[in-house]
């Protein structure tokens, strides 16, 4: 009865024959080794697996079969799934950069890193909220290797050290600096890719010692830096009751009067920021590279400047440093009995956010119009494989967008406004923390007067930036 079962089942599957479509590639090598090798190999490895498997108790192997780790009840978070689809962008990006184009400008590594990330979010943050706090790629994948840790609550292994503040996000930040207006060749794919593959990898196991929420508010600077940014926005976002967000509109660089006083560690990171954009203007200057001995209209390159602009981006930020703190300290010392300086310079700190969001605005404005363009361009062809994935790959870019009397004339007329507005509001800023600190409207009009010196000088500075010459 088997014998004829058999017989029929192998002839209703020879009567169902049907042409089959499939595809195989072709043999791209030849194995070196001489197959019966392998053959030889691959019969010993099983057999001496079976004869180890003999050996051992079957009750052993029978309680690793029925073997089942801790079950993991997952509640479903919003901010993990958006967080991980960053992560996997991420994780292409970085493919990209070691596999595509070596073109910066055909390769969506630098362009969307520069100009989509550093740019677009930060000015994103600054107007409209916390963004980077719903797509950056470390909080989804962080989130799992938790759960599988068994720590689904997030709890951290190490308590982060109080001594360290977040210096380790001023250094960060410090090195990030170096890299984007020192280094011969920050818009290179590889060199991008690796060294951002390198900081997510530090950040990440940071995250999974220390705890995703103090990492990343103290030693992770881009999370850093975005929340600062996001202070300026002129949406509050209020979550402080579980399954409900409520939005609320204010004025812009409203919740910096109430923002808490800042570290020394973080002040100096927010004045690393104001310096390091000031300073990524000024080195192109022809003044900054006649200073360096480089001929400015025969540059001959980044590598030829590496020493000058690294001292130049040091100098900038304690010159800074120096000239802020002098100021809050002369203000203080004019108006008399109030809060020490630390904390005086920790609360006005803040008031400097405005102008770094109007620098960062207007100095960048030109490549968010043209560089912006070529990463529509390569981001559907990540690669350089012919891909059109959204159907951009074909884009035209309009480089000479920015070129013409009356597209220069607009331009120019945005920048100047966005350096003097982000400077008005930064002295409105300044004055209500001043008024909040000293309780008297004449005692903080008078501790103000030698910040607002500083700030009026800083905008004749940020307008000289736009409308000098500049080598590269």
């Amino acid at each position: 009865m088997r014998a004829r079962a058999l017989a029929l089942a192998v002839g209703l599957l020879a009567a169902t024959v049907a042409p089959a479509f499939a595809h195989v590639s072709d043999r791209a090598y030849v194995l070196l080794l001489p197959t019966g090798y392998y053959l030889v190999g691959g019969g010993l490895a099983v057999w001496l697996s079976f004869a180890v498997l003999a050996l051992v108790p079957p009750a052993l192997l029978d309680r690793l079969a029925r073997w089942r780790s801790a079950g993991l009840a997952i509640r479903l978070d919003p901010r993990a799934l958006t967080s991980t689809v960053s992560f996997l962008v991420f994780a292409g990006l970085i493919a990209a950069g070691l596999f595509g184009s070596r073109d910066p400008l055909s390769n969506p590594l630098p362009l969307v890193f520069w100009v989509f990330i550093w740019i677009g979010v930060v000015l994103f943050q600054g107007i409209f909220g916390n963004l980077w706090r719903w797509i950056e790629p470390w909080y989804g994948p962080w989130r799992l290797v938790m759960l599988m840790l068994g720590r689904p609550d997030g709890r951290p292994f190490l308590p982060y050290p109080p001594r360290a503040a977040t210096w380790p996000a001023s250094f960060g930040f410090a090195a990030f600096v170096w890299f984007e207006l020192v280094y011969i060749a920050p818009a290179d794919p590889e060199k991008l890719a690796l060294a951002m593959a390198a900081y997510w990898g530090i950040a990440f196991c940071g995250m999974v010692a220390f705890g995703h929420r103090h990492w990343s508010r103290r030693a992770e600077f881009l999370s850093l830096l975005m929340t600062m940014v996001a202070r300026m926005a002129f949406v509050e976002v209020n979550s402080s009751r579980p399954g409900r967000i409520g939005l609320r509109l204010c004025l812009p660089g409203a919740r910096l009067a109430s923002a808490p006083a800042l570290s020394k560690s973080a002040a100096a990171f927010l004045l690393l920021t104001l310096s390091a954009i000031s300073f990524d203007g000024l080195m192109r200057t022809f003044f900054w590279l006649s200073m360096a001995g480089v001929n400015p209209l025969e540059f001959p390159g980044r590598s030829a400047v590496v020493w000058s602009n690294s001292i130049g981006a040091a100098g900038a930020f304690v010159a800074l440093w120096a000239l802020f703190h002098g100021a809050v300290r002369a203000g203080a010392r004019m108006a008399g009995a109030g809060p020490d300086d630390a904390a005086l310079a920790g609360r006005l700190v803040w008031s400097l956010m405005p102008i770094v969001l109007g620098y960062h605005y207007s100095h960048h404005l030109p490549a968010l119009l043209v560089d912006g363009q070529y990463a529509l361009a390569a981001i559907s062809d990540p690669f350089a494989t012919g891909w059109n994935l959204f159907g951009t790959a074909g884009l035209h870019v309009a480089a000479a967008l920015t070129a013409g009397a009356d597209t220069a004339w607009l331009i120019w007329n945005l920048q100047s406004a966005a350096i003097i507005g982000g400077h008005l509001l930064a002295v409105a800023a300044s004055h209500v923390i001043a008024w909040r600190c000293y309780g008297s409207a004449g005692r903080a009009a008078i501790s103000q007067i030698p910040l607002a010196g500083l700030m009026v000088i800083y905008t004749v500075f940020g307008l000289w930036l736009l409308s000098t010459p500049t080598g590269y």
